[in-house]
């Protein structure tokens, strides 16, 4: 492994999946070969006698080389809520994800990790997705969720990521909803504000649309991802 990358969100649905896979396929464009990770996942459904992940899945068919699922997404809960509710029965322990990681690492040149949810938001009872990102000790990529009220919750975030120690490696914006207004003066207004660069803006769409991610975060990638 050369690098890997924590992916955490302002909030739940702030575009995570998408910009994984743009990370993904943009280290693919760049001749490295790429895995992807999501340790826990919540609204997970039953295929093939197995609870799988819809974003899961797709990070596993985005991968360079093929990986089991189980080793994409140890933690995998049926209910569509927090993961430390989900998981009272099958906790997160933090032991597994890590040795999983380790895994990961030799498959591959590039690990792209999706958190669930927020930085802050729990695993279980005891342990937040902060806890995780400290113990893989990679850097961290904050995806922004740009609607009413981001500006807020992307400060709070990256200041919390700054101060739990680990290298913000640079931010990505996902256009979340349609039709909002002034959504590149609140960009530059994050620009301004987070010291860290901007890597990608991810237009609006109702469906995944891999190239188009691919194209917008080769467009604004910086060096600290770099191809070379």
């Amino acid at each position: 492994m050369e690098k890997a990358y924590f992916v955490t969100g302002t909030d739940t649905n702030a575009g995570k999946t998408w910009a994984t896979i743009a990370l993904m396929r943009y280290f693919k464009s760049c001749g490295k070969t790429v895995v992807g990770m999501k340790p826990v996942a919540a609204g997970c459904l039953m295929q093939d006698g197995q609870l799988k992940n819809e974003d899961a899945l797709l990070i596993q068919k985005n991968a360079s080389v093929w990986v089991d699922y189980d080793l994409i997404n140890p933690y995998a809960y049926e209910k569509p809520v927090s993961p430390h509710i989900a998981g009272k029965k099958n906790p997160v322990k933090l032991e597994l994800l890590s040795s999983q990681f380790d895994r990961l690492k030799i498959l591959a040149d590039i690990v792209i990790v999706e958190g669930a949810g927020g930085w802050y938001s729990p695993l279980n009872a005891h342990l937040a997705n902060s806890d995780l990102a400290q113990a893989l000790a990679i850097p961290v990529i904050m995806v922004v969720a740009i609607r009413l009220g981001c500006i807020n919750h992307a400060r709070l975030t990256y200041q919390a990521i700054v101060q739990s120690g680990v290298i913000c490696a640079g931010w990505i914006a996902v256009f979340t909803e349609s039709g909002l207004l002034d959504g590149d003066e609140i960009i530059s207004t994050l620009e301004a504000s987070v010291r860290s660069p901007l890597l990608g803006v991810l237009p609006y769409s109702t469906n995944i649309d891999c190239d188009l991610l691919l194209e917008q975060v080769r467009l604004q990638s910086d060096i600290e991802i770099s191809c070379g």
